[in-house]
Formats: structure tokens, sequence, C-alpha cells
């Protein structure tokens, strides 16, 4: 109501373009193969707020818009993406993504897996089209998604510091998807590639950013999950930020290294049938309400403002603050 005619353009011309993104990746999905068909659309069936095709289009705006190359690079970001959850869900034992079942849980392991190595192939046929930049920019991105997954299993070596691996994985993981999508709105826009360090430092800081609150919102009661249980993410024996920090203050205090020990052991691979217990929801909510897991937000509200800072090298107007709300609303979100 309260926007300028010149950013109410701007809101317009990103919608034109998520419209466009979305029909492109429906095209993109469809299959003659009927199994193949099914199953590389099931998440995309599922939702999904399209982040990274957005942060795209936004930066395209500093170049010449929502061209045909952007759009494509756009698909091929969230085709990569949606491959990832695909694999991730299997890695994690999830049970849920986006409010259904997770493909493992619906088609078996196997099933899920080949079909993200489906789409991950499908966005590298997009890709190629863009040139050997698209190509190259693909093969990065697909090598540090495979090192965060690879790092994250395997863990931190005897001489590393958790926490620094984490974030690393984190970087790996999700910054260097969103830096990637920063990047395809300045490579295939025609835009001042004098920008292109400040959108890809903005991309992965806002990644780490965004890691780290769905760190936070595991832990949220149920209602806000949208499908999702309340410590999700331990459950299936991921320790999140804060529990590495509560392991960390365990050394000293005989409270945290109890509630370390509750987690480990009603919260940790906790059957289906356990996660509405009083021990679990118990660990869960004391987990939630520690100060350590205030110190994972404002960590990850640090890591967004630096990302703000990043776009200093970029011209004032329009994109730079839309991306400044977009790191704002990182933060801010609670789902």
């Amino acid at each position: 109501m309260f926007a300028t005619p010149s950013e109410r353009r701007f809101i317009a011309r990103i919608d034109d373009g998520l419209e466009l993104v979305e029909e492109e990746l429906e095209l993109a999905m469809r299959s003659s193969d009927t199994l193949a068909d099914t199953t590389s659309r099931y998440l995309l069936s599922a939702g999904g707020k399209r982040v990274r095709p957005t942060l795209t289009l936004l930066i395209a705006q500093l170049g010449d818009g929502v061209t045909p190359p952007v759009v494509r690079a756009a698909v091929s970001v969230e085709m990569t993406h949606l491959a990832s959850l695909y694999h991730d869900d299997v890695m994690d034992e999830a049970p849920v993504r986006r409010g259904v079942p997770s493909a493992h849980i619906t088609y078996g392991n196997n099933v899920a897996i080949l079909t993200g190595d489906l789409l991950f192939a499908r966005a590298s046929l997009i890709t190629s089209e863009l040139g050997q930049e698209g190509i190259v920019m693909q093969a990065q991105t697909f090598e540090r998604l495979c090192m965060g997954q690879l790092h994250e299993t395997t863990g931190p070596g005897p001489d590393d510091d958790v926490v620094d691996h984490y974030i690393q994985v984190l970087s790996d993981k999700t910054g260097s998807l969103i830096a990637t999508a920063a990047r395809a709105g300045i490579l295939f826009s025609g835009a001042d590639r004098a920008y292109l360090p400040a959108v890809t430092e903005f991309g992965e800081k806002v990644g780490v950013a965004f890691q780290l609150v769905d760190d936070v919102i595991d832990l949220a009661p149920a209602a806000a999950h949208t499908g999702k249980i309340a410590g999700n993410d331990l459950r299936a024996g991921v320790a999140t930020l804060p529990l590495l920090q509560l392991r960390r203050v365990a050394a000293n205090d005989p409270d945290a290294a109890d509630l370390v020990t509750r987690i480990e052991r009603d919260v940790f691979g906790a059957a289906d049938d356990a996660v509405t217990s009083e021990p679990y929801l118990s660990a869960v909510e004391d987990l939630r309400d520690h100060e350590v897991t205030a110190a994972t937000r404002a960590l990850a509200a640090r890591w967004a403002e630096e990302a703000v800072a990043a776009l200093d090298a970029l011209p004032a107007g329009s994109v730079r603050r839309a991306l400044t709300r977009f790191a704002e609303s990182v933060v801010d979100r609670s789902r």
C-alpha cells in the first residue's frame, strides 16, 4: 500500500519472473517415464518458498532483469535444491518434508536417491545451455554440496573445532547454493561483474544465517512446524548448534551436562511413539529455553548483519533494499 510506483513495478517484475520460473520448473520436471515423472514432481508439488530463484531474480535487476538466461539459471538452482532435499532426507532419515512424508518414506531409499540423481542431471543439462560459465557454476556448487554432506556425515576430526566444523558444513550445504543463486543473477543478466564478490559473500553468509535459524526452529513446538516434529533433527542424530554449544557448557555446568544426557538418551533415535512422551518433550523444551539456543539465534543475526554489510558495494536502490530485507526476514522467521 505504501510502496512507491517504482517499487511496485520492481515487485511486479520479480513476481512475473517467479511465474515464469514456476512454469519452466513444471516443464523441466516432466518425464515420459511414469515413475520418474511422479517421483520427480513429488517435492515440487508439496510447495516451497522458492527462496533461491527469488534471490536470482532480485539480483538480476542490477542488469537486464528477467531475461530468458536468468530464468533458466533460476530453474537450475531450484532444481538443484530440490535434488539435494531427496538426498538429505535419506541421509538424515527425515520422516517429513514440506508437510508431507519424505520421498524415501513414500518410495523407499533407492528410488529417492535415484530421483535426486535424476534432478541433478537435469539441472546440469539446463545450466549447459548457459555456456561454459553455467557448467562450471553447476559443477562447483555440486562439489561443495557433496563436500558438506561428506563432512557432516563423518563429523569433525580430532584436531577440528566442532563449532567451526559445523559452520563450514552449513556454508557448504546451504550457503554455497544460495551464493550460486546470487551469482547467477549477475552472470546471466548482463550486470556489472564487479558486483560478483559482494553478492557471493551476501549469499554465503545469509545461507549460514538461514540454517542457524533452522536449528532454532527445529526446537519449536510441532504446531509451528508445518507437520515436523519438535526436535526432529536431534531425533535423527544431527547435533545442531544449540546442542554443540550445550556440550561445551556442560564441561563446567552439571545442569547442562544432565540435559545433554537426557537429549542423547530420550531424543536421539526416538521412536515415533516416543515423540509425545514427557521425557522427549521435556528435553527438547529445556534445550529450547536454554541460553545456548538464544545464542544460536544471536549468531544467526550476526551472520545476517555481515551479509548486509557486504551489500555496501552495490548501488543504493530497490535491489539493495530488497536484499537487506531478505536478510532480515531470514533471521525473523519462525518457520
